[in-house]
């Protein structure tokens, strides 16, 4: 708010000439000096003390007046214009002017009178505050020598309707500022999309500064980044081979570590009334390389300085305030896209040291407290694991099968009469499991007994005849059909199908089929004794070298999860099987004391204790075999 754009002032100018233009005829020479000095107005304090002299004339009968300015909102505000004169005492309007600026109002704060005088020489005090977009940037305070109510109203009326002015002021300003940043923006946002198109960091970088280069109508853009403390330069403008350890680029880089020492912007030479700053460095460069003017800006990130931006130019183009404002935007937004470019093109071997390098000085720095509880835990549970033993154990699918199986079959070719039983009962020995029909075979019984019958009648009448050759053949036809009746005997002995044992049924459900035909040796049923069962642990063959019989182990079946059921290795079985997609060895085992509940087909997990090892052995020896086998595949 100290100064404001050309265009600004013309306009403002051109506005209050013609108002005067318009008054000349009919105002003294003092109006016009006034009107011609407002519109002359060059800083927002000459524009003030313009316009408050003009609004006083105008009025007339003001006995003091004075116009506060200062950030909007915030404050602090200061006196920018005094009426009559600058050396007149307000500091009585200051409380009024504070009132008016909490209140966000005009006021009118008049003192005790009495006959129409003011008490100890004070008059009423009108208070406008200057609000523009809501906020308030300032306040008018004059103090008026009537306490006419209608002459009070006056000069508020007055005050609204010429604050016109200054709010015209700062809306303008406002623009002007909003307008400049945009462009700002805008053109840093250009600089920064110029190094973005380019695959690799250092073509990016020097995309980059030859176009802020180009742009600036610098003589030398260079961009170094902080590498073990200290800045080397990574890209110089329109130089896309240049050496490092040239006297040039030694100069360059300690200019930049100047400017990250002092985490500032460094400008050389030094502009007026600036804070005053170690550029020596600056200075050197200047004198032994021929840079006229020299600005360094560091490249800030969230942990601190990332590089320096180092701009050189002739020494009749020294760097304006709007220049730097334009490099700083620039160095802000450029700044972290090109570290993060430049570490993402970095060698892989190079990312890895430096993150395990940032994460060591994190472990062993200060802070990160969470990190080194965490490395604290994790050193715990390594220790634990290479120092404790625990139980090494087998796991492998274990599936529950009877120690004896037989089958019930059909005996000869029939059907099916009765079938009461099914898989899953248990039946005692001689309880039926199923009856064929024998109706077929009772008519060929009968059939066969007639038979037998006639030939003894044809025997007696053959003796009787004495015919011993008739003898022989009838004698031979009667022991045949003896033969067929006592196999029909059998096979009627046989239509009713037995358990051999007391057995569970462990297959076999005949309740569908009655009536349909079987045919001899088909198989019925399948009994298991219901009390004698056998494990069979499938270990797999990367294992099976560590169980030997003997060995004890604890069975979890999935049908009972909670309870454990021990049992003891009787035999392993020396050839293996092959089944989705893995190898293993059948290892048998008994229980100890078979619980009544258990059926055959059960299915679980089994575990074999081998004997005391390592935790960590135990958890990793399978990897660790992998990787062994895997690497004698490869080695030659």
């Amino acid at each position: 708010m100290d100064s404001r754009t050309e265009s600004q002032q013309s306009e403002l100018r051109q506005e209050a000439t013609l108002l005067a233009a318009e008054l000349s005829g009919a105002e003294s020479d003092k109006d016009r000096t006034l009107w011609q000095d407002f519109a002359d107005a060059t800083t927002v304090e000459h524009f003030c003390r313009g316009w408050l002299a003009i609004q006083c004339r105008l009025l007339g009968g003001i006995q003091a007046g004075m116009v506060l300015l200062g950030p909007p909102d915030r404050g602090p505000f200061r006196p920018v214009a005094v009426w009559p004169d600058s050396r007149s005492s307000v500091k009585h309007l200051t409380k009024t002017a504070e009132r008016t600026l909490s209140e966000r109002r005009g006021l009118v704060v008049t003192p005790e009178v009495e006959g129409g005088e003011a008490i100890g020489d004070r008059w009423p005090e009108v208070g406008y505050p200057i609000e523009v977009r809501g906020r308030v940037h300032g306040v008018t305070v004059l103090e008026v020598a009537s306490t006419q109510d209608a002459r009070l109203k006056a000069v508020m009326r007055q005050l609204h309707w010429g604050a016109a002015w200054l709010e015209l002021l700062f809306c303008r300003e406002d623009v002007s500022q909003e307008t400049a940043r945009r462009e700002r923006l805008q053109l840093a946002l250009d600089l920064v999309a110029s190094g973005l198109g380019q695959e690799r960091f250092f073509a990016s970088a020097t995309a980059f500064v030859t176009a802020l280069a180009t742009k600036l109508r610098c003589d030398r853009v260079s961009v170094g980044f902080l590498h073990h403390g200290r800045t080397h330069v990574e890209a110089v403008s329109h130089n896309a081979d240049f050496k490092k350890q040239t006297n040039l680029m030694r100069a360059i880089a300690t200019a930049m570590d100047e400017a990250v020492d002092q985490r500032a912007t460094l400008v050389y030479p030094a502009p007026p009334n600036s804070t005053p700053l170690i550029s020596r460095a600056h200075g050197e460069l200047s004198r032994q390389h021929g840079a006229g003017a020299i600005c360094s800006l560091p490249l800030m990130g969230n942990q601190g300085p990332l590089g320096v931006l180092t701009l050189e130019r002739p020494a009749d183009m020294p760097f304006d305030p709007a220049t730097l404002e334009l490099c700083e935007s620039v160095a802000a937004l450029a700044g972290p896209i090109l570290d993060t470019h430049r570490r993402e093109d970095r060698w892989l071997f190079t990312k890895v040291l430096e993150s395990g390098r940032t994460h060591l000085a994190h472990l062993f720095g200060a802070g990160h407290i969470t990190l080194k509880l965490s490395v604290l835990a994790i050193a715990g549970v390594l220790a634990f694991c290479f120092l404790v033993n625990g139980d090494y154990r087998v796991s492998a699918k274990t599936v529950l099968e009877p120690v004896l199986q037989r089958a019930a079959v059909a005996p000869f070719n029939g059907y099916i009469r009765e079938a009461p039983v099914r898989a899953g009962d248990v039946v005692a020995k001689g309880h039926m499991l199923a009856i064929l029909d024998d109706r077929e075979l009772r008519l060929e019984r009968l059939k066969a007994l007639s038979e037998s019958r006639e030939y003894q009648k044809q025997l007696h009448k053959a003796m009787a005849e004495r015919k011993a050759s008739d003898v022989e053949i009838i004698t031979a036809q009667i022991n045949q059909a003896k033969a067929k009746v006592e196999l029909l005997d059998d096979q009627l002995s046989r239509t009713r199908v037995t358990a051999p044992f007391d057995a569970l049924v462990v297959t076999g459900d005949l309740s569908q089929m009655l009536g349909s035909p079987i045919e001899k040796g088909k198989v019925l049923f399948e009994l298991a004794p219901a009390d004698q069962y056998r494990l069979v642990v499938e270990v797999d063959e990367r294992d099976v070298a560590d169980v030997k019989v003997g060995q004890r182990g604890t069975l979890l079946l999935s049908a009972f999860p909670h309870d454990p059921l021990p049992f003891t290795v009787q035999k392993v079985t020396p050839v293996s099987t092959a089944k989705e997609g893995r190898n293993y060895f059948r290892v048998e085992a008994q229980f100890d004391q078979p619980p009544p509940r258990l059926r055959p087909g059960m299915e679980g997990v089994g575990k074999v204790e081998i004997d005391q090892r390592r935790l960590i052995w135990i958890w990793t020896h399978q990897v660790v075999d992998w990787i062994r086998l895997t690497l004698w595949t490869w080695l030659p």
